[in-house]
């Protein structure tokens, strides 16, 4: 109450601060951003990497559900096995896997299966939080 009573003698300032910058080497004209590679778990890590594979459905439920929803004449991939498409790497070795683009690592974390049918990569995954069944189709060169 006493500030509205007494707004017009209240004066609030505001000064301007200036603060000295360093200049960023390269100057203004030469600003280049560098991705850091990708590293660490990733369940999804072929859906992080659009240049080599396609993720085309997704699906999740029990485990039942999920190998029925395989694509007609799915075979497994058995490990230890190397896939290539492009020029990313998928290293299947026993319920784990490998994925490898350049700098980028990444660990599709246990227990994973592959399968593949026709042209189209099938992951199925099992996990504490659910089982999930991804499909991807080769990007074509």
């Amino acid at each position: 109450m006493a500030g509205w009573t007494n707004r017009d003698l209240i004066r609030i300032r505001i000064a301007s601060a200036y603060g000295r910058v360093a200049a960023k080497p390269g100057g203004a004209g030469d600003e280049r951003a560098t991705a850091s590679p990708l590293s660490g778990d990733a369940p999804w890590a072929l859906s992080a990497l659009p240049e080599c594979l396609t993720q085309t459905s997704e699906s999740r439920g029990p485990l039942a559900y999920l190998r029925a929803h395989l694509p007609p004449g799915a075979e497994p991939v058995l490990p230890p096995a190397r896939l290539v498409y492009g020029d990313c790497s998928v290293t299947i070795t026993g319920h784990e896997a490998y994925v490898r683009r350049g700098a980028d690592r990444l660990r599709i974390p246990p227990r994973v299966q592959f399968y593949r049918a026709d042209s189209l990569l099938v992951l199925l995954r099992r996990s504490r939080d659910g089982d999930e069944l991804r499909v991807y189709e080769p990007v074509k060169q």
